[in-house]
């Protein structure tokens, strides 16, 4: 495989960045990806210096009829960052953000993290919606949807996505915007990498902070259903202007009491998409709906919110299976079968949520973007996270049996795409997830990518 290496470096306009084989010295780390189970063997990993090196790249697998796998912050739990026997395209030195103030409007390159995005605009009081996980790369997150705290008065990330740039597999940049190449703009709101490497994605930004309302009262398990049927009603008032989710987890580590350690507990996280103080009052309900465990909650700067999940889940520590349903409302049973399955979990690093929606969210028709249906009120996720290799199938059992069980609840069987498990639902679970929309994302992809070379993620053959 040395001629892959030397024809990426010594190929017309040279390669700026780093090329790695097999053999090399730092191959292992830089196939390494966010979920500990991923183990895959690319032919060549091609860390990217700028848009020329991605073009060099893409253009070397086509002469060669490789696939091509796609590595931004590499958070994705199917490890869709890389592939075995492809050629692994590299963004992470690829990390810049420029902010027009006078727009309102962030450039974003295509290997930067959440992180990068949050401290640039917020040095301006500005922000667009991302994940809950700081570390999580915008690209990933953002093609399949990207649901974060902003989403009750701002949508998901492809509802803010004006403009991006892409290197399509025949090796060529386009540029998509409402104006030009308008369906490759479409897709790329929600379809996932099917169609190119996105190098540059625009933003529409909105005035955030630099401070908002974070309320996080903690009670446990045992304190019944009752807290999370009030949150449930409250949500279903206020979701225009809150964005939260009922976590259920572990309690552990120096904040919790003694009399709590290493109990189930429910966490009924809420961010107020506007002032603080104002979203202060609005949320001390949620606060006073029984004994607390603990309670975490409090005006604080929107980067500090958006980093305070970062420590569930350190890249490459765990093993993970994550699993996710739209559902259609969120009854008392279903309360009571996500209570049921999280104390349930094999292992105390297991989360799973209750997600609501409505606001901006709702707000977006089916056929605007790729991600197609809005209707759903709620989400159910399901996220084992355990470090033992031979607890690997008594986790995955877990978080897909909860899915399983919470079907009879859910909206037409359609599924979070960011959320995949390992892949293994495959097509029919992506057909599932555009429903409609489908026929139409087959058709943009037999434009861009009509071999299929970008195949690692949730795929969309170019033939019906």
């Amino acid at each position: 495989m040395q001629d892959l290496k030397t024809a990426l470096e010594t190929q017309s306009g040279g390669f700026a960045g780093t090329a790695f084989l097999p053999d090399d010295s730092g191959y292992d780390a830089a196939r390494a990806v966010w979920n500990a189970m991923i183990d895959r063997r690319p032919v060549l990993i091609a860390r990217c210096a700028d848009t020329s090196d991605v073009v060099a790249a893409v253009k070397l697998a086509a002469a060669r009829n490789l696939p091509i796998a796609v590595r931004a912050g590499g958070h994705n739990v199917a490890g869709h960052g890389v592939g075995d026997g492809a050629v692994m395209i590299d963004l992470t030195q690829m990390r810049g953000v420029e902010v027009d103030t006078t727009s309102r409007l962030a450039t974003v390159e295509g290997g930067a993290l959440w992180a990068d995005v949050d401290a640039a605009t917020q040095a301006h009081g500005l922000a667009t919606p991302g994940g809950l996980i700081s570390d999580t790369g915008v690209a990933g997150l953002t093609l399949s949807g990207g649901i974060g705290w902003l989403r009750a008065a701002h949508g998901l990330s492809i509802d803010n996505l004006v403009a991006a740039e892409v290197v399509t597999a025949d090796g060529n940049v386009v540029q998509t915007n409402a104006r030009e190449n308008p369906e490759l703009l479409w897709a790329l709101k929600g379809g996932g990498g099917n169609f190119g490497v996105v190098v540059r994605f625009v933003f529409a930004l909105h005035p955030i902070g630099p401070e908002v309302m974070f309320a996080a009262p903690i009670y446990a398990l045992e304190a019944g259903p009752g807290p999370i049927r009030a949150w449930r009603d409250f949500m279903r008032q206020h979701g225009d202007r809150v964005g939260s989710l009922c976590e259920f987890s572990t309690a552990g580590g120096e904040d919790f009491p003694d009399a709590y350690q290493g109990k189930r507990v429910y966490t009924l996280a809420c961010v107020y998409n506007g002032d603080a103080a104002e979203g202060e009052r609005l949320l001390q309900p949620l606060r006073e709906l029984g004994e607390l465990a603990v309670d975490f909650s409090g005006r604080m700067a929107y980067c500090e919110v958006q980093k305070l999940f970062d420590t569930l889940m350190p890249a490459g520590q765990y093993r993970c299976y994550w699993k996710a349903r739209y559902l259609s409302d969120l009854s008392d049973e279903m309360i009571d079968l996500a209570m049921e399955t999280a104390a349930a979990a094999p292992s105390d690093n297991s989360i799973s949520s209750l997600w609501n929606f409505g606001g901006a969210t709702a707000r977006v028709a089916a056929e605007d973007t790729a991600f197609g249906d809005r209707s759903m009120g709620w989400m159910y996720s399901l996220d084992g996270v355990w470090s033992d290799a031979a607890d690997d199938d008594a986790n995955i059992a877990w978080s897909r049996d909860g899915w399983e069980r919470a079907a009879r609840f859910g909206q037409q069987d359609r599924a979070y795409l960011n959320f995949p498990g390992h892949g293994e639902d495959g097509g029919a679970m992506t057909r599932a997830a555009f429903g409609p929309n489908y026929g139409r994302l087959v058709e943009i992809k037999r434009t861009y990518d009509p071999h299929n070379r970008f195949r690692f993620n949730q795929n969309i053959p170019p033939e019906a």
